[in-house]
């Protein structure tokens, strides 16, 4: 019986080892070999002849990438991930299996160095804004080290005079949107489900929890945060923490301003400053603004440069092309 089985295997050891290099064979990457690396492209990828592909580019099963595409060098395709239209991708970006980036449209989508596009996320692809026009230009730009994670979605511009802008540094958790227009600064967190309207300008070091959704337009201040479940349909001043079915006012983001870096001495001045303006004591009601100019008046606060920055914040908002701050009511503590 041994000596049947030693013998069956002998004669199928070479029938199993030629199967195996046929299907080794059939799954293995093609190779372009230059003197600092190589780029590795499976047989199944469809990659246009014209398309250009940095040094150490890996390129997946079944990925797409079209004749209009610049890829950077170490830039890694996932399976059935795509690239298509006049689209740019720096060094060392992670396409996961699924996602999208770019459009056959006038325009271009470019990214910077070491982002990372999530499972079956679309980015840089046609807005959804009735004005737009086919056949007009339309643009993406994103900046470096940003993770936009699975099922987002983000939009190219709506007009050839404007572009939707991303910096650098954002986390953008699973299922947001950011609409044609946006202008997003660096060190942003958008936690799932935030919705960004068209035309919505976001700075720095800003936090929004979980389906925030944020009317066109809005104008959302430095290191504010904006709490789960809230819709912003005015502008969230700088510092500041809103919260509520329809976002209201509830003091300053001191837990954010604390994590930043900011010192006890400045917060403790924003306090100050805060209290003035939405918390007033005095017997005679004033309007908000001659709070703010009476507040611009008082030398010691009014010369810290982070107390200044939120009143101008503050002003800015109430100029003829924004929509004014967000409504506010005057809690205990801030």
């Amino acid at each position: 019986m041994i000596s049947l089985l030693k013998a069956r295997e002998k004669l199928l050891s070479p029938l199993f080892s030629s199967t195996i290099r046929r299907l080794s064979s059939s799954l293995s990457y093609s190779r372009e070999d230059s003197r600092d690396s190589e780029v590795l492209i499976h047989p199944s990828a469809d990659v246009h002849p014209s398309a250009v592909i940095g040094k150490g580019v890996s390129v997946g099963p079944y990925c797409t990438i079209g004749s209009s595409v610049k890829l950077g060098n170490g830039c890694i395709l996932y399976p059935s991930s795509h690239i298509f239209g006049n689209t740019e991708l720096g060094e060392s970006c992670v396409l996961m299996t699924g996602a999208v980036v770019g459009d056959e449209l006038p325009g271009y989508t470019v990214l910077g160095c070491n982002n990372i596009i999530g499972h079956h996320a679309v980015v840089g692809v046609k807005c959804q804004d009735l004005k737009y026009k086919n056949g007009d230009e339309c643009f993406l730009c994103i900046g470096n080290n940003n993770e936009i994670r699975e099922f987002c979605s983000i939009h190219r511009s709506s007009k050839p005079s404007d572009k939707t802008v991303i910096g650098d540094n954002n986390l953008i958790m699973g299922s947001c949107h950011i609409a044609h227009d946006c202008k997003i600064g660096d060190r942003n967190i958008f936690a799932n489900n935030t919705l960004l309207a068209g035309h919505v300008t976001v700075e720095d070091y800003t936090h929004t929890a979980g389906a925030t959704v944020i009317h066109q337009f809005c104008h959302i201040g430095s290191f504010a945060f904006i709490g789960g479940g809230s819709v912003v349909s005015q502008d969230v001043p700088k510092y500041m923490m809103v919260t509520g079915e329809r976002a209201e006012l509830r003091g300053l983001n001191l837990e954010g301003l604390k994590r930043n870096g900011f010192t006890m001495s400045e917060v403790k001045s924003l306090r100050a400053a805060y209290r003035k303006i939405f918390m007033s004591t005095e017997t005679v009601s004033l309007s908000l603004e001659e709070r703010l100019t009476k507040l611009e008046q008082d030398q010691e606060l009014y010369s810290v440069p982070a107390v200044s920055a939120m009143l101008q914040s503050i002003r800015d908002s109430f100029t003829e092309t924004r929509r004014g701050i967000c409504k506010f009511r005057q809690w205990l503590d801030s």
